[in-house]
């Protein structure tokens, strides 16, 4: 059986160092921290006092008052991204058949905040259960594809997945596997989330997976460093327009890269804590190469899922290092968590969108805050610390991880036309 070829024709970005596609490149290029204090909430008596927020969002610039309060934030991210998204991919959809043309979201928790604010009005009260008629829908991971479908009348398929920190990830490979087989010309990929609430902040810290480096804040998230402490809570949304190649180029549509591979593994070992030896990062980097018939020789970068934990950029580096043996010096390694933080079940997307920018500018950003070396890590490898690089890059792939040990990976390459 012949598998279509998939090619990316439209992006979106929702991020705490810049709240569109340019917006955020140019603060990927530049070394740009989104961490700051938290503003959402009170967080002084938190073991982390910081996140990376995003910055002077307002939904109300992009819907009417009465939606936005009828959706939580990670639903109001998905809309805002994949609206930029859409119209940045050019399709008509007055005249697209929109039979074809799905959404595929992904979000690792889903409303949280809405869960969590109705609990605590239902706890403060004299147990009269009062609740928002909006709760459930507001909560469930599945309504921002929904949502999405419904603003845009997209009747393709359309579902939400949830792998935690994989989640967009997997929702960027699902779309691209229902364009190969035929059941889709066009998906709407990618994923929001929206964690930096006390619920979020506090059952993080229980997990003593944040970071504490509230004195600065800037130079927490710091992968790859002796002195990383743990990961910086983001928020935010990505979003990719993936397209069948024939369909793109019957309508002249600009094409960022195509997509030519994904991969899917487990870990199949903790809740939360990575494989030491890297089994399940080494198997998914595997298995995204075989997807995709390439050499591992011919990739140029990675954008890594870098957490700045002590356990996964150990893990990680590990199964860079089998995978990719000698050639893995000639490669650009990143982590732009550095600068975002960690988007959690959005950061596949966010991710990948970095990636397909690598290819289209020939600059692979920075992993910033970089300051000692750990012995843990082998320094030969360069993971462009702390100022982006100009290189000549072709294909780039994007690991994304979570909990649970779910794991994957995509690779984009430059269009051979």
């Amino acid at each position: 059986m012949s598998l279509r070829r998939v090619v990316v024709t439209g992006l979106g970005a929702l991020t705490p160092i810049g709240n569109t596609v340019p917006d955020y490149w140019e603060g990927l290029i530049n070394g740009k921290s989104g961490a700051a204090p938290i503003t959402y909430f009170d967080a002084s008596l938190f073991k982390t006092q910081f996140a990376c927020e995003l910055k002077g969002f307002d939904p109300e610039n992009f819907m009417d008052r009465k939606l936005s309060r009828k959706m939580d934030r990670f639903a109001q991210y998905a809309i805002v991204s994949s609206d930029e998204a859409i119209k940045d991919c050019g399709l008509d959809l007055e005249k697209a058949n929109k039979d074809r043309i799905g959404v595929i979201w992904g979000a690792g928790i889903g409303g949280l905040e809405t869960f969590q604010n109705e609990v605590l009005g239902f706890a403060s009260g004299n147990g009269t259960p009062r609740f928002n008629p909006f709760m459930i829908p507001k909560m469930i991971p599945d309504i921002a594809p929904g949502i999405i479908s419904i603003r845009h009348g997209l009747r393709g398929p359309n579902f939400a997945t949830v792998s935690a920190c994989a989640s967009s990830a997997n929702a960027i490979i699902d779309g691209l596997n229902y364009i190969r087989l035929g059941y889709a010309d066009v998906i709407v990929s990618g994923g929001s989330e929206a964690g930096v609430s006390i619920s979020g902040i506090g059952g993080f810290n229980a997990l003593h997976a944040l970071s504490t480096k509230n004195t600065d804040p800037k130079s927490a998230s710091r992968p790859f460093d002796k002195d990383r402490d743990g990961f910086v809570l983001g928020e935010g949304g990505g979003c990719l327009i993936l397209e069948d190649y024939e369909h793109a180029l019957k309508r002249g549509a600009k094409i960022y890269a195509e997509i030519i591979g994904g991969g899917l593994s487990a870990d199949a070992h903790h809740m939360t804590a990575p494989h030491p030896e890297g089994i399940g990062a080494t198997k998914v980097m595997q298995n995204c190469i075989k997807d995709a018939k390439i050499h591992l020789s011919e990739i140029d970068t990675i954008n890594m899922h870098g957490t700045s934990t002590q356990l996964g950029d150990v893990a990680e580096a590990k199964a860079l290092c089998d995978v990719f043996g000698q050639h893995l010096y000639n490669m650009n390694i990143n982590s732009t968590k550095s600068m975002t933080g960690h988007l959690l079940g959005a950061a596949g997307a966010v991710e990948a969108i970095s990636s397909i920018l690598s290819i289209n500018n020939g600059i692979v950003p920075p992993t910033i805050n970089y300051h000692t070396a750990d012995e843990k890590i082998d320094n030969k490898i360069n993971f462009t610390f702390n100022k982006s690089q100009k290189r000549t890059v072709n294909v780039a792939m994007s690991n994304t991880f979570g909990f649970g040990g779910h794991n994957a990976c995509v690779v984009f390459k430059k269009l051979d036309d």
